[in-house]
């Protein structure tokens, strides 16, 4: 029995399933670094295609040409914004750090409104002596919220944004996925095809449309955020409302940056005994601000495929607590993808009761009109 074993269909089945599934695992493990990158490669080649196509013309079809300049120019637009950002906040905190400095220098009490507030009025006071009184102390503070904040941005954002390297083979992974990214589609279109058959074209389809809604609605929140904020700024006296409006542009693309921003400006208002600018920036953020950020981007998500608005919501919030910045990105595209699958499962049940439903002697069925997929 043990000498016909290896000839045994079941088990020569049993074999090639078992490599197939050990080669799948190892070549995890070996990518498993590179996922992140390549997922945000993914993104950019996608978002940059319609741009790719037009070069890829101007180039008269030369695609390793065409997609090196791409690859350029989407390194450019997301780098230069972000170096920009780093300068102009150096100088910034120097700024600030000297006038916080110049402010304890005059031994400033908090308003009276603040230091009315129970529980944390008189502490705030007292917190504000001490640092007034040693001004080393400030700087312990502000070395010790930068870490803080550092850290937590940077689990935040995650994948391309912990640091250069992973940026760098996101980028790398971009130009090929431009200059081979038809030819990849194909075989994979195939390969799922064979897995999964016929329907899988329809969740691929999902995927792409969801990732360009997600791209869309990312950019116009971040943009109304920031045009919202600037006049906010504008209104309550913030020094140079316009380029803090940009600053605001920017930090928004992180999920729930810019309250980071107008707060910070807020708090700085409320503690110079700027009460009513403080208290009318805090209610401006909260009211409009945080509304573009909380109601505009998952509505422009769900319109665009015709996903309910709770399920957006819950989806780009749970991609992110999931995977990070990228889960801005996967949580949609994983739920748009449930969804078809839902949908596609709802038409086949009904239109098995659509057949199922015969006259009493025998006749063709009777036809059912269908009130469409939710």
């Amino acid at each position: 029995m043990l000498a016909d074993l290896p000839t045994a269909p079941w088990f020569r089945r049993l074999l090639v399933a078992g490599l197939i599934l050990g080669i799948l695992l190892l070549t995890f493990s070996v990518l498993q670094p590179f996922i992140v990158p390549l997922i945000w490669g993914a993104i950019l080649a996608y978002v940059a295609w319609p741009m790719h196509l037009r070069i890829l013309k101007a180039c008269g079809g030369r695609n390793p040409a065409a997609s090196l300049i791409s690859t350029l120019l989407v390194t450019v637009i997301i780098v230069v914004p972000l170096v920009w950002l780093i300068l102009m906040l150096r100088v910034e905190a120097v700024a600030a750090y000297g006038a916080i400095q110049d402010f304890l220098a005059t031994k400033p009490v908090l308003p009276q409104a603040i230091r009315d507030l129970p529980y944390v009025g008189a502490q705030a006071q007292d917190v504000l002596n001490q640092i007034a009184a040693d001004p080393k102390a400030l700087r312990g503070q502000v070395m010790l919220m930068m870490e803080e904040s550092s850290v937590e941005v940077t689990r935040l954002i995650g994948g391309a944004g912990r640091n250069v390297a992973k940026l760098f083979f996101a980028v790398f992974s971009m130009y090929f996925l431009l200059r081979d990214g038809p030819r990849l589609m194909r075989e994979a279109r195939a390969v799922l095809e064979g897995i999964l058959g016929p329907r899988v074209h329809d969740y691929i389809d999902a995927a792409g449309a969801t990732t360009q809604a997600v791209v869309y609605a990312l950019m116009l929140g971040a943009l109304a955020q920031g045009v919202a904020a600037g006049f906010g700024y504008w209104i309550f006296g913030v020094e140079a409302p316009v380029l803090m409006g940009a600053v605001t542009v920017i930090i928004a693309l992180i999920p729930f940056g810019a309250p980071m921003v107008w707060g910070s400006l807020a708090t700085w208002a409320l503690v110079r005994g700027q009460m009513v600018d403080g208290i009318g920036l805090i209610l401006w953020g909260l009211i409009l601000v945080s509304w573009v950020d909380n109601i505009v981007r998952p509505l422009v998500i769900s319109n665009a495929t015709r996903m309910p608005f709770l399920l957006v919501v819950f989806g780009v919030l749970g991609g992110v607590l999931a995977f990070g910045l990228v889960g801005l990105f996967i949580g949609p595209v994983l739920l748009a993808v449930s969804l078809a699958i839902w949908r596609e499962w709802l038409e086949e049940h009904s239109t098995k009761e659509d057949v199922a439903i015969v006259t009493s002697d025998g006749a063709k069925p009777l036809p059912v009109k269908k009130t469409g997929s939710p």
